[in-house]
């Protein structure tokens, strides 16, 4: 299986790289038998349509790399070693035992060996990945690092049901300067969406190991599967006219933010 794929940023490429790792859908021959019900063969984890969605972003300056493989094989935004991310908070882990709900994702559950197979084959492969693209991407030794993922609104052992459309989160402000994400939060209010930061979400270990790493500003940006599809098939409604007016919502958005960020970074 192929771990991710590659959107080159068009024209004058901008210090920005976006990864979107939880995408995915592909599985190993047989895997979804192994799964433990038809809801969890629907892939209810999946931040469905992320990379048509942001189709947009290469024309815009920014590097993508978004994964082809389901979280349910292994989770790119979970760290290597299975370790706790959020200590003391309700966890799926590097390859989920239980979903967002509770619920069992498998029957027949992946052995260690298949674990080690898929961490060799696809996690560590789309991490270098991203890291080539940090560094590819740089500006004065800066580079701007975006996560971005979609999920159900409904309530889950996570939350309650979600009260905002956008979940900034910086890990609390470890992962990025405090302008980056009120730069992007201000964009998002000013076209009209509600945010929050670091609540409920707080960012994963994508921006957590990427904000660790010296002239990287780390950003997640979680989104409530509402804005841009119908939460109840949320697989199913790509092409209706909410998708399409969100996509042109994010586009503004994105448009609003990124100059401004990229010059200030730039400025130091």
């Amino acid at each position: 299986m192929t771990p991710y794929r590659i959107f080159s940023a068009r024209g004058e490429a901008l210090p920005v790289v976006a990864s979107i790792p939880h995408t995915g859908v592909a599985m190993p021959a047989g895997y979804a038998r192994r799964l433990a019900s038809d809801a969890m063969r629907g892939l209810p984890m999946t931040d469905w349509h992320m990379a048509k969605l942001f189709d947009f972003l290469p024309s815009l300056g920014v590097t993508v790399i978004a994964a082809e493989v389901s979280r349910f094989v292994i989770d790119l935004n979970r760290p290597p070693g299975g370790e706790a991310l959020y200590p003391g908070r309700y966890e799926t882990g590097l390859v989920p035992r239980r979903s967002f709900d509770g619920s069992e994702v498998f029957a027949d559950p992946p052995t260690e060996e298949e674990t080690e197979t898929a961490r060799r084959g696809i996690y560590e492969p789309y991490h270098r990945a991203l890291a080539e693209l940090r560094a590819r991407s740089r500006a004065a030794d800066t580079v701007i690092q975006l996560d971005l993922h979609s999920v159900t609104p409904a309530a889950n052992r996570i939350s309650g049901p979600l009260a905002n459309d956008i979940m900034l989160g910086d890990r609390d402000g470890r992962s990025c300067a405090a302008w980056l994400t009120e730069t992007v939060r201000e964009a998002y209010l000013a076209n009209g969406f509600s945010v929050a930061v670091n609540a409920p979400y707080k960012g994963g270990w994508i921006t957590e190991s990427g904000g660790r790493e010296t002239g990287v500003e780390a950003l997640q940006i979680e989104m409530s599967w509402a804005v841009y599809l119908d939460p109840e098939r949320p697989g199913e409604s790509s092409g209706e006219p909410l998708f399409d007016r969100a996509q042109g919502r994010l586009r503004t958005v994105f448009e609003r933010f990124l100059p401004a960020a990229v010059e200030r970074l730039r400025q130091g």
